[in-house]
């Protein structure tokens, strides 16, 4: 038997039940916008890569539907089914700024998060004092150096590689991508690092182990999301990097950020070909990012809920 009393009740939970449906749907429609526009770009690179001249000028983006799809872009680099069995002078090309990227890419990070993991350690475990300086102010010094525009290093860093016979070489872009990066690396692995207790150096100093021991046999493997993370921001970073690159090499070293960049002419912009080039350049981050997703979240949320 159904009293009076419980028609109200079963109104307010019908209202409360719709206004959760509603507000759930408005979420995910705002997701999904956001997503659409996020993934636009990438998709319109990877569709231009199919395109012809012709296609490209008039703004046709649905493959298939508006036009239909073409291997020019690929073609052009010496990739596309009909020449990757082939003599390519692009695509000898194309694989030589490849792999720079990958050295350069890989050695700054490496190098970035060997160096940086250990001023991180420092900062988290010891108390520094440099005149007026203490750790918050010396993690901030190394911060500032992001704000300071790469221009302003053009001169110095020309002059500086000449004279060290640096030019055009990848150990140069290495040392200098390191630089870059450093300041991030000590952000994320000192918050990586302060979220490890301290009782655990401890514990590992009373059963006899030194500072090192106690840095590299309990401190590094609890920190390994952290410094997957830092590793892959910088790899990302290091990656994308096109002002150094171009100022600091002519042909040897050039990475593929340069090689796109280089698609224009007399003739104007080949939009296939810096499309096909843009869609091989960005699909190892992609790959690292589906993969790796849990270790980047989990490294870069470390302690925020402190």
């Amino acid at each position: 038997m159904t009293t009076v009393a419980s028609v109200p009740v079963r109104k307010r939970r019908g209202a409360l039940g719709a206004r959760r449906f509603a507000s759930r749907v408005l979420i995910y429609a705002a997701l999904i916008f956001w997503t659409f526009i996020c993934l636009f770009p990438i998709y319109w690179t990877v569709t231009t890569s199919f395109k012809s001249a012709v296609d490209v000028t008039q703004g046709h983006l649905i493959p298939w539907l508006d036009f239909l799809p073409d291997w020019k872009g690929w073609r052009s680099l010496g990739l596309s089914p009909d020449t990757i069995l082939k003599t390519s002078t692009a695509r000898t090309e194309f694989m030589s700024r490849f792999v720079n990227s990958i050295l350069t890419s890989v050695g700054a990070s490496l190098l970035a998060l060997v160096l940086g993991s250990l001023a991180a350690y420092g900062l988290s475990r010891f108390r520094y004092k440099f005149a007026w300086m203490r750790n918050d102010d010396i993690l901030f010094f190394f911060m500032s150096q992001l704000i300071l525009p790469p221009v302003v290093l053009a001169l110095p860093f020309l002059v500086l590689y000449k004279a060290l016979v640096l030019l055009d070489t990848t150990l140069g872009l290495i040392l200098l991508y390191t630089l870059t990066v450093l300041p991030i690396v000590i952000w994320i692995m000192r918050d990586q690092f302060n979220s490890i207790p301290i009782e655990l150096d401890e514990a590992a100093f009373v059963d006899g182990l030194s500072v090192w021991g106690a840095f590299i046999r309990i401190i590094l493997p609890l920190a390994i999301p952290g410094m997957a993370a830092a590793f892959i921001l910088s790899l990302v970073l290091c990656w994308n990097e096109y002002f150094f690159a171009a100022l600091l090499t002519s042909t040897d070293a050039k990475t593929l950020p340069v090689m796109v960049a280089s698609q224009t002419g007399s003739q104007g912009i080949n939009w296939w070909s810096m499309a096909a080039l843009s869609t091989a350049a960005i699909a190892p981050l992609v790959l690292i990012g589906i993969f790796l997703e849990r270790y980047i979240v989990s490294g870069l949320t470390t302690g925020a809920g402190k």
